[in-house]
């Protein structure tokens, strides 16, 4: 039995021990008997995918370094909601019931399948979104709440996409005898809107309450469910206005935001939330009133309220105007220099964009009668290019995928492009790398490269 050990540093005070027991190397996708991490040992079986790469981002925690600007964001939603509780759960390593099962995740959801998420055996995952802590959150007896956490998904590789990023889950809920406060609650808003000194232009075809378009729930009567729903929109305007103030301060113009009817397992009515942002609209975030099955399974039934969920990087990218989300994960002192919590929001500027090295890849896949779990997945591709290149990879697409009208056998063709964001790749290096990728896919799904 072989052990390979690696420790993993962020910090001289942030420092994550993982171990890997196999009988073969731990590189992604071979076996291991178990995954040992901060002394908890965690059994592998058939569900393993949480390679040596992802598990390395557990110890960073972007969003609680107060001048990263994931955690600037984060500090500056806080304040905003002054009289709600910051949530930060200590490790992303939870329970698929915690997860799916508790959240109503039907068995055959997509998210729940290997190709989406990171598992560290059948019974444990990696989170892929913060409300696999909603329900132990409510269960604390938190009214008012802001949770915010690193999430993980298996992704494919953009400039906006990443197998790691960071989410804020808020939500506040009323008893009975509070209830009876919420117009007065709902009145303060109106009013802190109005004498904001950057005007808003409010566009929201989602009034009033349709609940064909936007289903409601049966447990809530009509004015109930106008007085929480006008406190969401109340709340999240404000939020959004003190947000992009800085932008409608130098544009001179009014923030627009609009509203959309949407559907999510976890909140009816649900809406969408954008604005105009550089003459485009950005979808900024999700919310809804929580369903009461799910205030129920928090053993607070007599409840009610809202909820929304946004992610950070997206926020942070538009604000900051950070052009690649690798940006958030370099060491490079040029990029942590221009940002400090005291400054606020201000500008990212860029230091120089060095040249590309584009590769194709392109190669027959096996038979298919392999077994469905076997298969090779477009994330599997993502995964093996992050665990040898990591962010050296600026993007992978697919570009060709064709079936052989004689052998019936299909090919697949990717253009990956190698960049570095700190200085410039060889083209020695840049093709040893591709080679280990060629080598890696051979190995752990028989392909053939064309």
């Amino acid at each position: 039995m072989l052990a390979s050990s690696r420790t993993i540093f962020r910090s001289s005070t942030s420092v994550l021990h993982v171990r890997c027991y196999s009988s073969a190397s731990p590189l992604f996708g071979t076996e291991r008997s178990s995954i040992q991490i901060e002394g908890v040992t965690y059994p592998s079986d058939d569900y393993t995918n949480a390679s040596p790469t992802i598990l390395s981002k557990l110890p960073y925690g972007l969003h609680k370094q107060p001048d990263h600007p994931l955690g600037i964001i984060r500090n500056l939603i806080e304040s905003h909601f002054d009289k709600f509780t910051p949530v930060i759960p200590p490790s992303a390593i939870v329970s698929v019931r915690q997860n799916f099962d508790e959240l109503g995740f039907a068995d055959d959801h997509p998210g729940r399948a290997k190709s989406d998420s990171y598992y560290l055996n059948k019974d444990t995952v990696l989170r892929t979104h913060t409300s696999a802590h909603e329900i132990e959150t409510f269960k604390r007896g938190l009214e008012k709440w802001l949770l915010s956490a690193d999430v993980y998904r298996r992704d494919e590789i953009d400039s906006s996409h990443y197998p790691v990023f960071h989410q804020m889950e808020g939500a506040s809920v009323w008893g009975p005898k509070a209830l009876k406060d919420l117009p007065k609650e709902n009145q303060a808003l109106r009013d802190l809107i109005a004498s904001n000194p950057s005007p808003l232009l409010l566009d929201d075809p989602t009034q009033p309450l349709d609940a064909v378009i936007n289903p409601s729930q049966p447990e809530h009567d009509e004015e109930t469910l106008q007085l929480l729903v006008d406190n969401l929109k109340l709340s999240l305007n404000s939020m959004i206005l003190a947000l992009f103030r800085s932008h409608t301060d130098q544009a001179g113009e009014p923030l627009q935001i609009r509203w959309i009817n949407a559907t999510f397992p976890w909140t009816a009515p649900s809406y969408e939330v954008e604005v105009m942002f550089e003459g485009k609209w950005l979808e900024i975030l999700g919310c809804g009133v929580v369903k009461q099955d799910a205030l129920v399974r928090s053993d607070v039934p007599e409840k009610v309220g809202w909820a929304f969920g946004l992610g950070l990087e997206r926020l942070a990218m538009i604000l900051f105007n950070i052009p690649d989300i690798r940006l958030f994960w370099t060491q490079d002192p040029r990029f942590a220099a221009q940002f400090a919590s005291s400054r606020g929001i201000t500008q990212f500027s860029p230091w120089s964009r060095y040249p590309s090295c584009n590769r194709d890849l392109s190669f027959w896949l096996p038979d298919e009668s392999t077994s469905t779990e076997e298969r090779l997945h477009e994330n599997d591709v993502c995964d093996i290019f992050r665990d040898i290149a990591g962010d050296m990879v600026e993007s992978v697409e697919k570009f060709d995928e064709f079936v052989h009208p004689k052998t019936g056998r299909r090919s697949l063709s990717y253009r990956v492009v190698y960049r570095s964001m700190e200085r410039t790749l060889t083209n020695t290096e840049v093709s040893e790398l591709h080679s280990k990728v060629n080598d890696a896919l051979i190995a752990k799904f028989g392909i053939t490269i064309r």
